[in-house]
């Protein structure tokens, strides 16, 4: 029996994997064929909501990337029209007083 898969030296070098994964990805248009190949398709739209605006990420972003990541490539390879769009979320008060410091406002007056 024919072995279909290449052997892998014990010492990869992930960094350099991932970039000609990237690189094989925009050659190729991957992520624009999975699209395009749908279209007509059943659709199913998601929205992205903004990255956090007021600090570094958390671990729970981590997971809310995950999720984000998850369920639009699952209906994509259940054949649907996937629609990505920018969403947007409302920040409120922790961006307010970020802003508040930049501009350098110490009262409310």
């Amino acid at each position: 029996m024919k072995n279909e898969y290449r052997s892998i030296s014990p010492q990869i070098d992930l960094p350099k994997t991932e970039h000609e994964i990237l690189n094989f990805w925009e050659t190729q248009s991957v992520f624009h064929e999975s699209v395009t190949a749908r279209a007509g398709a059943q659709s199913w739209t998601f929205y992205e909501g903004p990255p956090t605006a007021n600090g570094l990420p958390g671990t729970h972003h981590i997971e809310a990337r995950v999720f984000k990541d998850v369920f639009p490539r699952f209906q994509t390879m259940k054949g649907k029209h996937v629609i990505r769009k920018a969403g947007w979320d409302c920040h409120g008060l922790p961006v307010e007083i970020a802003v508040e410091k930049e501009l350098g406002f110490t009262g409310k007056g």
